[in-house]
């Protein structure tokens, strides 16, 4: 039977449930609408980050731990669509420092491909179109997408747009923590000697390089961007631009969440903003994070490095305190999470409003830690009064509908450039 099939029963089904139902739905009603909406759902993760050695021995998504997202959690959790990130994070802008970044970015490719190619081409398969996307969840495979986080890649050759897209790379987030030759961030960072602002806003190189992920099919990414800089994307992209893990300032005031206006200049493009489940952007909590900076640095955890590289020991030791903290603070969970759905969803309405995690790069709440998790962000939504469209539309369709604009408006361009 075919999957579209399954997904017209399973809503029809659904729907007749919640409308005999009484205006008290009880837990349990709530949860089994869920367990038998959710398997009908194309559901559509766009941010997931790899390590340089994913794919590998040593990173096999092919077994169960060790990753948020792995392909058994992906089953476990009804987790459709994954986006792996190609990220590269930002550094020096001379030709020796982008060189190094290319081929940084080249080696994440490499693997991605390697998973879906060589290591696992009977459970998962690479999709470059929307269609593919369809194709391939209805043939019982999981789908793995390529992104790039960080314009940086590209450095000044503009030419590497066509070059990464042709590669399966299906967005891009224009820049990262530190402004780069496309334009400002929206976290400037003193190491690298940036000031609040470089280009105020987009760059004209940044300028060009929107056009010309629009002309080949890319979607524009504006996480981490800078505020000017988003709303110079979304006033010039022919094409619908996307937040691909971006949560809300109005419940969570961190400098990568968008704004009331941003989401509005979203609605405006016809783009889709992400919500992301990372704990940090959900819920901020100043005491909190002073508290876990002053454990890091008692315990000389001050960098990314260290922390990976604890001991058995001191591992278990910070997990311990943390965990004390924990108590005390509790973390963000998929209630608070779906609070900034709700905010997006009554702000900008309901077609411009999506899901990711960021899982494997900081994601994650109480509730959905990993893949396996998935599913208890459906029964939130159920919990919510969301109905099955609506909930269709924000793991999955709404994202597909921007890709296929996207894609459209390509073909436009290249036709005008053509002269056809």
């Amino acid at each position: 039977m075919h999957r579209g099939f399954i997904k017209f029963l399973g809503l029809a089904f659904t729907a007749t449930l919640l409308t005999s139902c009484t205006n008290e739905i009880t837990e349990e009603e709530i949860v089994a609408h869920a367990t038998e909406l959710h398997p009908s759902l194309l559901t559509i993760d766009t941010h997931d980050d790899i390590p340089a050695n994913f794919a590998t021995e040593e990173v096999d998504p092919g077994v169960r731990e060790g990753r948020q997202v792995t392909l058994p959690k992906m089953r476990e959790g009804g987790l459709d669509v994954a986006f792996f990130v190609v990220y590269v994070g930002q550094g020096e802008r001379t030709p020796e420092a982008n060189a190094a970044a290319k081929a940084d970015a080249l080696m994440k490719f490499a693997a991605i491909h390697r998973l879906a190619e060589d290591m696992h081409p009977d459970q998962i398969e690479l999709a470059y179109t929307p269609d593919d996307v369809e194709r391939i969840v209805e043939s019982g495979k999981l789908v793995a997408v390529i992104c790039i986080e960080n314009g940086y890649v590209v450095g000044k050759d503009i030419t590497l747009v066509e070059d990464y897209y042709d590669l399966g790379a299906r967005y891009m987030t224009l820049t990262h923590g530190g402004h780069n030759d496309i334009g400002d961030s929206s976290t400037p960072r003193e190491s690298l000697g940036d000031a609040e602002e470089e280009h105020g806003g987009l760059s004209d190189f940044g300028k060009e390089v929107v056009a010309e992920m629009n002309r080949v099919g890319m979607m524009v990414d504006v996480s981490h961007v800078s505020k000017k800089t988003m709303l110079d994307a979304a006033t010039l992209s022919r094409a619908p631009i996307i937040a691909s893990h971006s949560s809300t300032k109005a419940l969570a005031d961190v400098a990568r969440n968008l704004d009331d206006e941003q989401l509005l200049a979203m609605k405006e493009n016809g783009g889709v903003a992400q919500i992301v489940g990372l704990g940090g952007f959900v819920k901020v909590m100043p005491e909190k994070e002073a508290a876990l900076r002053e454990l890091r640095e008692g315990m000389g955890i001050t960098s990314y490095a260290a922390f990976r590289n604890m001991s058995e020991e001191q591992r278990a030791e910070y997990d311990s305190r943390a965990a004390v903290l924990d108590e005390r603070w509790p973390p963000a969970n998929v209630s608070d999470f779906v609070d900034h759905i709700d905010h997006a969803v009554e702000l900008i309405g309901i077609a411009h409003v999506g899901i990711s995690s960021d899982f494997d790069g900081g994601g994650g709440v109480a509730g959905w830690s990993d893949a396996s998790e998935t599913m208890n962000v459906t029964v939130e939504l159920v919990r919510r009064g969301y109905s099955d469209e609506d909930i269709a539309q924000l793991w999955g369709g709404n994202l597909l509908r921007v890709w296929r604009e996207v894609d459209r408006v390509a073909q436009e361009i290249q036709a005008e450039v053509s002269g056809n």
